[in-house]
């Protein structure tokens, strides 16, 4: 089955050379016959016509004798290469080229009828059972004041046109092997430009159908074939990295899933058990709120990333203050930089700074990047929120001066559950799902957000919005919301 396309090809090619031969062995040679009889007929015709015009004219006026056209015959014989006659309308050969003079003796043509050749000058036979063999005899008539005298026979015979007719087919012949000679190089090519990558192709979408997306395979070309071939494998190598996150999200998730899930289990049946005394009961219920309520945050954060995936999302897009959506989220934070004696310092453009967003999922991106940065900046420090415009846009920027990220994980803090090995003794009840939530909004935006970091020096998320001008536009909206 793999090769059914390349034995297809040798099949056509060798029903193509079958043909080949077969059109040249029977339509070609009788075309070629034919036309070499019509233009030998052609050139007698003319021959036949200037000696019934001359010498057997001369002959039936007496104006030349018998041998004296005899001798003109024999040399135009030996010229032309065929029988030439003078005939009488009763068939009585009166001068035959090909013999001497019989004039006790005359030959006779039996069953000679001039009718035969009315509208053409020339035949292809034995010449009415004479010849042994087939001619081409060609005639002209006699004429002596409109009327016939006799007829100027030229026979010439068809063994030597098939001759010249065999050399012409030799020499298709030879094209032909020329010809099938070329097809074979140019199929030869077609196995190794074409067929032999596009095996290539198809084993490699037989390994991917079987689920080895790893599968590797290159084509040297620079043509369309060789394009397919580089899709086909960056399209396996985007679904094998689609499945090794796929698989890694499903460990990541088992094993936050499985961690609050032992200590509730483990608590709970050691409160029921009598292992964890009563008077103890309290502290351990805190820890099992803390620990469903991390569930319930985890759950929720898996549910909106995977809203955020689906194609399509609609956004309710809105025009707002992007500087009072920082205010009021800087706000919520109070306690939260109190309890660590953070700072923060808000660095804003304008009084107000119309942009056009999803306000909620906005506010969203906000409280994940101030939440983020407090876990992890160092006591006694500052976080700083700014907003800058530029070209139309305003950039929101959240920097803090804590633990920083190693410059090998930047790359990877958008990724699903990932946390830096800095983190993990930081960040206890974090899902590691808030900054794939982050970039995932933005990007429904249209916009982008960056990282810069500095190991030990902190870390500064910076996302873009498109900014709204005209102070008319962000009033009716404002008014609209307060309505």
């Amino acid at each position: 089955m793999r090769k059914a396309l390349y034995f297809k090809f040798i099949l056509a090619y060798l029903i193509f050379a079958f043909f080949g031969v077969f059109m040249i062995a029977t339509f070609g040679a009788t075309m070629i016959r034919n036309q070499i009889v019509q233009h030998e007929a052609d050139s007698l015709y003319k021959e036949a016509n200037r000696i019934a015009n001359t010498y057997a004219s001369d002959l039936y006026t007496n104006r030349a004798a018998l041998d004296t056209v005899k001798q003109q015959l024999d040399f135009l014989d030996d010229y032309l290469m065929s029988d030439i006659w003078i005939i009488n309308p009763s068939g009585l050969i009166v001068l035959d080229s090909s013999s001497p003079i019989e004039v006790e003796n005359p030959v006779t043509v039996e069953n000679f009828d001039s009718t035969v050749y009315a509208g053409n000058f020339y035949s292809v036979g034995n010449f009415f059972d004479f010849f042994e063999e087939d001619v081409l005899s060609v005639y002209s008539p006699i004429t002596n004041g409109y009327k016939v005298q006799g007829y100027v026979f030229i026979h010439k015979p068809m063994a030597e046109l098939q001759k010249l007719t065999d050399s012409m087919l030799n020499i298709s012949y030879v094209l032909l092997g020329i010809f099938l000679l070329l097809s074979l190089i140019i199929l030869i090519f077609f196995n190794e430009v074409v067929y032999k990558p596009l095996r290539k192709i198809t084993t490699a979408t037989e390994q991917y159908a079987e689920g080895n997306l790893h599968y590797e395979f290159t084509v040297d070309s620079a043509d369309e074939m060789g394009y397919l071939a580089a899709t086909l494998s960056y399209m396996a190598s985007e679904l094998a990295k689609s499945e090794d996150n796929q698989k890694k999200l499903v460990a990541n998730v088992s094993h936050d899933f499985r961690s609050p899930l032992t200590s509730i289990k483990g608590y709970s049946e050691a409160m029921l058990d009598g292992t964890i005394p009563p008077e103890m009961h309290e502290k351990y219920l805190t820890i099992l709120v803390n620990e469903s309520e991390r569930l319930i945050k985890l759950t929720n954060n898996l549910l909106t990333l995977n809203n955020l995936n689906i194609e399509g999302l609609v956004l309710d897009l809105t025009v707002f203050d992007i500087n009072d959506v920082i205010r009021k989220t800087a706000a919520t934070f109070e306690g939260n930089c109190r309890e660590k004696k953070i700072s923060l310092n808000l660095i804003l453009t304008g009084e107000t700074m119309p942009v056009k967003a999803d306000l909620g999922k906005i506010q969203q991106v906000l409280y994940n990047l101030l939440d983020n940065a407090i876990k992890f900046s160092n006591r006694d420090s500052e976080i700083r929120i700014s907003t800058t415009e530029k070209h139309g846009k305003v950039f929101v920027s959240v920097k803090d001066f804590g633990i920083g990220i190693p410059k090998e994980s930047i790359g990877q803090v958008f990724d699903r559950f990932y946390k830096t090995d800095l983190s993990r003794g930081k960040d206890k009840k974090g899902t590691g799902l808030g900054l794939s939530i982050t970039r995932e909004i933005i990007r429904a935006h249209g916009e982008n957000i960056n990282v810069t970091s500095t190991e030990g020096e902190g870390s500064e998320f910076t996302f873009s919005l498109p900014v709204v001008y005209g102070k008319d536009t962000l009033l009716d909206d404002l008014v609209d919301d307060d309505e």
